[in-house]
Formats: structure tokens, sequence, C-alpha cells
């Protein structure tokens, strides 16, 4: 089946609906966009769970700040239909911020209290109200069986698990776990904006977790001496300056204290040049 590329609402509509009329199943991956490795692999594990898979490309002007990059995103269609013609991908959609967003102020969001209110949410205020609100209109659009997110961004998953279960929304989440470089970095769209020495301190990030993976593993039950591990290491690199650091319920991104019993999982944010860095780590049972 040859890629097709829809740009409006109606035509996306249209093409699922004959994928659905033939009896397929429909697998989706949203994305901004600038796709790499990891994206590609979120699109092959949907060519593997569904029989139709569409995937998004939009830089969605809602979930960025006012000081944030929504114009130097990088935008590179050309490469990112290769990518996804590569993974497997039969339906590209492509929308234009009118055709997501009509004219006039929008009078309508999503909001996710308590899970977007932390972390991502407290230093990018409104970010996953933007994100939640494009996510289901998405959805509405798409209508998916199952919806495909990379871990790397586990507090969005986490947001948008919650808000399909809050709306009764028809779509399963699948999270996938983050894909690395050879090294250990962590894959995103704004390691492109780092020089070769910004790159090679950008490492700091996934030695961190595995760090405090390791510490765990012989047995650390401490989420404090845990916070430590992953703020000293990261603190170490000149060239990187730490945002967050922390230890939490996995499901509901509460810090703890003892990590007997729990499932935790290590949040780590990070400046390292001109990018802002995100990356986290299942800490072992």
């Amino acid at each position: 089946m040859s890629l097709t590329i829809a740009e409006s609402i109606e035509a996306v509509r249209s093409q699922v609906a004959v994928a659905k009329a033939a009896g397929l199943s429909v697998g989706f991956v949203p994305t901004m966009g600038a796709l790499h490795r990891g994206h590609a692999t979120l699109v092959e594990e949907a060519t593997k769970a569904c029989d139709y898979v569409v995937v998004s490309i939009f830089v969605n002007p809602t979930q960025f700040g006012p000081n944030e990059d929504f114009s130097r995103y990088p935008r590179t269609f050309v490469a990112d239909r290769a990518v996804c013609e590569e993974a497997g991908a039969d339906l590209i959609f492509l929308p234009d911020v009118a055709t997501m967003y009509p004219p006039g102020p929008p009078a309508t969001f999503v909001e996710v209290p308590g899970l977007s209110d932390v972390f991502e949410g407290a230093i990018r205020p409104g970010h996953f109200r933007g994100v939640a609100t494009v996510v289901l209109k998405l959805f509405g659009i798409v209508c998916p069986n199952l919806a495909f997110f990379g871990q790397k961004d586990f507090q969005q998953q986490l947001v948008l698990r919650r808000m399909v279960t809050d709306l009764n929304f028809p779509v399963q989440l699948v999270t996938v776990p983050t894909v690395r470089e050879d090294d250990g970095l962590a894959m995103s769209s704004r390691n492109r904006y780092l020089s070769a020495e910004e790159r090679q301190a950008a490492r700091v990030l996934s030695q961190a977790l595995r760090l405090a993976e390791d510490a765990v593993r012989s047995g650390e039950r401490s989420a404090d001496r845990v916070r430590q591990i992953l703020a000293s290491t990261v603190q170490s690199e000149r060239l990187a300056t730490l945002d967050y650091g922390d230890v939490v319920d996995a499901l509901t991104l509460e810090p703890l204290t003892d990590l007997t019993g729990r499932r935790a999982v290590a949040l780590l944010a990070a400046r390292v040049g001109p990018a802002r860095l995100i990356d986290n780590a299942i800490l072992p049972d």
C-alpha cells in the first residue's frame, strides 16, 4: 500500500473510514515532525499491532510558551515523509494551523489538573493544556484503535492516559521504550540544536539515570540518595544546567521517600547549550 498524504480533516476521515470498512484496525502516531529513529520505532510498533497506520505531523503552537522555540522548531517534511514510508505508515496527516484551529480565539481546551501542574507543567505553564487539547482533537479526527507514544515524554503519556480515562475515549495508549543513540543519549528532535561539544555533554543525562538504576539495583532504597546521584552527576558537567532531578511514583508523579515496594521513575530535565532536554528511567523493583 502506498503512502498517502492528507492535508484536510475530511480527507483523513475518508481514508480511515475506508480502512475501517475493510475491517482494518487503525494505529496512530502523533508527531511534530523532525522525525528520527525514535519516531520510526513508534511507527514500526504501530504497524506490528495494527493494520492501517496514520502519522500526524503538526507543530502545535498552543503547547509552546512565548519564549520557546515554536518559530525555529525544525520542519523537515521531505525527510519526514521518507521516515514514514520506510517505517510502514499508510497515511500522513499534514494539517496547517488554520485546519487545526479555526479562525478566532479558541474557547475550548482540555486540562488535566494535578499531573499537568508539576515538573514540565510547572516549568512550562500551559504546555500540557496545549498537548492534551491537540491530541484529543487528533484522536477525534483519526479515531484510532491504538495510539503510540514514547517513554521519553513520560509525564506527557501519563497526562494523556488520564485524559483518555476521564473522558471515556475509545482509544488504547501504548508507551514504547525510549530509543537511544549508541552512547545512551535519548533521541530527540531538539538534539540537532547541539554543537559537537554540547552533544558530548548531553550524555550526562543518561549517565545519571544509569547510575541511579545501578544504585537501586544494588539495594539503595532511599529516594533522597537517588536524587543526590541524579543531581550531582548532571551538575558535574559544566555545560549542563539541571532543571530538575526527582524520583517519583510512576503512576501519580508523587515524590517518594522510600522505594521499597514502589514502582518508581527517575525524571531528569536539563539545559545544554540552546537545547532543553528531558529523560527518565523506570527504576528496578
